[in-house]
C-alpha cells in the first residue's frame, strides 16, 4: 500500500538542506563542508550547491547521506519531494493546471 507524503499547506516544507546544515553546524560532529563532501565521495561544490538550494537531493545522493549521516534513502528522498510538490502546488503553472478539465467516463 502507498503512503501519501505529507506536504503542509501554508508553509514551505522543510528542505534537505536544512538537515544538512543541522550535521554542519553540530560543534560535537565538527565537520565542514570540505570533510562532509569527501566523506560523501563528492566535490565540495557538488555539496555546496546541494546545501544552498541550487541542486536537489538524487537518489544516489539520498544514499551516499544515508550511508554517511545514518539518515535513511527514503527520509532525503521524501523532505525533497515534500519541498517539490509544496512548489508546484504553489507556482504560477498551478494557476493553469486548475482551469484544465478533467476527463469524466460515462455511466454504464
Amino acid at each position: 500500500m502507498a503512503r501519501e507524503i505529507m506536504v503542509p499547506a501554508r508553509r514551505r516544507p522543510s528542505t534537505p538542506r536544512e538537515f544538512i546544515r543541522e550535521y554542519l553546524s553540530d560543534e560535537e560532529l565538527d565537520l565542514n563542508q570540505g570533510e562532509l563532501a569527501k566523506r560523501l565521495g563528492i566535490s565540495r561544490a557538488n555539496l555546496n550547491a546541494i546545501v544552498n538550494g541550487r541542486r536537489a537531493v538524487t537518489p544516489e545522493m539520498a544514499m551516499r547521506l544515508e550511508r554517511v549521516l545514518g539518515v535513511s534513502i527514503q527520509t532525503w528522498l521524501n523532505l525533497q519531494v515534500a519541498v517539490e510538490i509544496y512548489d508546484a502546488l504553489h507556482s504560477a503553472e498551478a494557476k493553469q493546471i486548475a482551469k484544465l478539465k478533467a476527463i469524466r467516463r460515462p455511466a454504464a
